[in-house]
């Protein structure tokens, strides 16, 4: 039974999931892949921590984007540095997206995550952008709004930015 558990979980995890689900519901403990089942179930809290993470590195670029475009440089059509940042914006919100499609039971706590993500973000905007502003430039907690000032949906949304 356990190179078939092996095998089936290795080879078609959907599949696996499903069987188990249904040893589950027909109470056929002992044909639970158990070691597998744990690991699963040790994973769950990882796959949080993974999406607020990500969402924390799509507010932080998002914050020196914003920053750089309202406050440093209005005037540039292209802010400095901000193409770096364009890009790990949308690698950021594919990974979201994908993690999400991948674990849709996270859709229900994206926005918990977004919440508990801004103040890491704006905490990181803050000491990333002081790295390389002129010293009366320099950025303090009041440089960015107390909580987020934009929706989940909109930092989720192809080629939104902050202006």
């Amino acid at each position: 039974m356990d190179n078939e558990h092996k095998t089936l979980y290795e080879s078609d995890f959907y599949h696996w999931k499903e069987q188990q689900k249904k040893h589950l519901l027909n109470r056929d403990f002992d044909r639970l892949d158990i070691e597998h089942l744990i690991e699963e179930v040790d994973d769950m809290g990882s796959e949080l921590d993974t999406l607020e993470s990500r969402l924390t590195t799509l507010l932080l670029h998002l914050l020196k984007y914003e920053y750089q475009v309202r406050v440093l440089n209005p005037n540039l059509p292209e802010p400095y540095n901000c193409r770096d940042w364009l890009a790990t914006i949308d690698r950021t919100r594919l990974a979201i997206r994908k993690l999400i499609k991948k674990r849709p039971h996270l859709q229900s706590l994206l926005e918990s995550a977004f919440q508990e993500a801004y103040p890491d973000g704006k905490l990181l905007a803050i000491k990333e952008m002081n790295r390389y502003v002129l010293k009366y430039q320099m950025l303090d907690h009041t440089s960015f709004p107390e909580t987020c000032p934009w929706t989940t949906d909109q930092v989720m949304e192809d080629n939104w930015l902050p202006h």
